[in-house]
């Protein structure tokens, strides 16, 4: 029996594909047949439904703790841009004694330390892919001025903003990875995805790379 994927002989897709993520959220809903299945079961009597009735109160609190996991990871990610906030505003101040740079950069790094946390996860994603482009902005700046590297604060600030940009990427993968256990468990039928249904839970959004990032990795870099 052939293989249902072929590696070698194809078909395949020589132009190649782009893969993004959608931005949706899809809620959890369950239909007649759920509803059915526990009458079935307090029919068959007593002793199944109670069984049934505490394995959704253990889905319930599964959901419930891996709901603040999520929260904790967000945390963590939030703390990290805080911080690479303040780097970044301290990056700049050096830089602006040193050179000309560009004003902007410095009205954008301090809305961001006085807009305080992010709301929601959209808008910690927006905030991360901000402040990824005002670090690309100030890192040139800094590549452009070799006698910079040279200056000890300087560099130490670099450094540390190249050190919290390494944090936030493998805070983001955490983050990503608890998202993914939360989109797959809320639609485990029955318990899970009854549970999730219930309570109006759905789907979550995982941390994604800018257009600008995606078009910078398939350009030409030699």
């Amino acid at each position: 029996m052939a293989n249902e994927l072929d590696e070698l002989n194809g078909p395949v897709n020589g132009q190649g594909r782009d893969v993004n993520v959608i931005e949706k959220q899809i809620p959890v809903k369950t239909g007649v047949g759920s509803v059915i299945f526990e009458v079935i079961l307090w029919i068959l009597g007593i002793i199944p439904g109670i069984v049934f009735l505490f394995m959704k109160i253990k889905a319930g609190n599964y959901l419930s703790q891996l709901q603040q996991k999520i929260q904790h990871d967000a945390s963590q990610i939030d703390n990290y841009l805080e911080q690479r906030v303040v780097i970044l505003q301290n990056c700049a101040r050096l830089l602006d004694k040193a050179i000309d740079l560009d004003k902007t950069t410095m009205t954008q790094i301090a809305a961001y330390r006085s807009g305080g946390a992010p709301a929601d996860d959209g808008a910690r994603n927006q905030m991360a892919q901000q402040l990824d482009a005002v670090g690309r902005s100030i890192n040139v700046a800094f590549e452009s001025y070799p006698d910079l590297k040279a200056h000890a604060e300087i560099a130490d600030a670099m450094q540390q903003n190249s050190y919290l940009q390494k944090e936030i990427t493998a805070a983001r993968e955490l983050y990503n990875d608890t998202v993914n256990v939360w989109n797959r468990d809320i639609f485990a039928w029955p318990t899970k995805m009854i549970v999730a249904s219930k309570r109006g839970y759905t789907t979550r959004i995982p941390f994604t790379a800018s257009q600008e990032v995606k078009e910078q990795a398939r350009g030409v870099f030699f």
